[in-house]
């Protein structure tokens, strides 16, 4: 089962919960609001990505940009970044699609996730 990750009023993950109501692909719905990814869930999907740790960023949130986090996040470490984004879920990069098999997507990228949710939606 996927696990859908994301800010109900945030546009991008709008589109992408209804690309995946298009494709009938079942998902477990997760608001980051009420329910922030701890930082083992964080740590477990960081290395599942292989993805650098920027990308977990919010890059364009109010939050990232009110901790000047454009400046800060070069020096810092992988696991302050992760101790950082266990904080707040406003700092992630949303929405965030995680599943069976390793199966780790952040933001909404179509081709990417047609790519891998066809192999993970059986």
């Amino acid at each position: 089962m996927l696990t859908f990750i994301c800010y109900p009023k945030c546009t991008t993950c709008q589109k992408a919960q209804k690309w995946l109501y298009e494709r009938n692909i079942p998902f477990e719905f997760r608001d980051i609001k009420q329910s922030n990814p701890n930082y083992e869930e964080l740590r477990a999907w960081f290395s599942a990505s292989e993805l650098p740790i920027k990308r977990f960023f919010n890059t364009s949130g109010l939050v990232y940009k009110s901790l000047n986090l454009k400046d800060k996040l070069p020096t810092m470490s992988e696991e302050e970044c992760l101790q950082l984004l266990a904080t707040d879920g406003m700092l992630l990069k949303r929405p965030i699609l995680v599943g069976s098999g390793g199966v780790v997507l952040v933001g909404f990228k179509e081709d990417e996730w047609e790519r891998n949710l066809t192999k993970d939606a059986d």
